[in-house]
């Protein structure tokens, strides 16, 4: 059965037990799937409000827009939630596979090569989506009904949480990668993706707080 069809005991249990996965990857996962959740509760609670409907037709087709986003955002990632612990199961059969001949190691090797990219790439996707997701709180925070202003904030940590998490997958993965130029590129993409998701997270919140104080 797949993680995200399980109960949330279910799942903190397997995440607690001594099994390596599921792990940070889907965790993190898992958190920009929260942030996605909590910023469209926070729609829900403001479309349809007699204070949206006095906004002006941009700035709602804004709203509606970020809305339908994040909920094509939230659907891939907790498609991810579960992808990520079968691409870590994926390097761990790979590297139990027999090595006795040239052969085998030359199968073993490329096994290893395919699950490597493939344990980076899920992670990578779900730091470009919970930075796409973070991109869209501005709005969300604008028109949204008051009195969930701290859901917004709280969406904002859990996706920029989910950023940094699935960062650090992919920086561990990559020493597994054979490919020096596709190395070089992920370590520039995951500074860049790094730094902007930092730098909105602290800005959402900060802008949150001000206005609650």
């Amino acid at each position: 059965m797949k993680l995200i069809e399980q109960s949330l005991q279910d799942v903190l249990d397997q995440i607690e037990s001594k099994q390596p996965a599921p792990g940070g990857g889907s965790v993190s996962a898992l958190a920009g799937a929260l942030g996605t959740s909590l910023a469209r509760m926070v729609g829900h609670l403001t479309t349809g409000k007699k204070a949206y409907a006095k906004e002006d037709q941009k700035h709602r087709d804004a709203f509606e827009h970020a809305l339908e986003e994040l909920h094509e955002f939230r659907y891939h990632l907790i498609r991810l939630v579960d992808e990520d612990t079968i691409a870590f199961k994926e390097i761990m059969k790979a590297y139990k596979l027999p090595k006795e001949t040239e052969a085998e190691q030359a199968k073993r090797a490329s096994a290893i090569e395919e699950a490597t990219k493939q344990a980076i790439r899920v992670p990578y996707e779900v730091a470009q989506l919970s930075l796409r997701a973070l991109k869209t709180l501005d709005i969300i925070e604008q028109l949204g009904n008051k009195n969930a202003l701290s859901d917004v904030g709280v969406a904002a940590l859990q996706l920029g949480a989910a950023v940094e998490g699935a960062l650090l997958n992919v920086l561990i993965n990559l020493p597994g990668l054979s490919d020096e130029s596709a190395r070089e590129m992920y370590h520039r993409q995951a500074d860049l993706i790094r730094e902007t998701a930092r730098e909105l997270t602290r800005k959402r919140v900060a802008s949150i707080t001000d206005k609650l104080q």
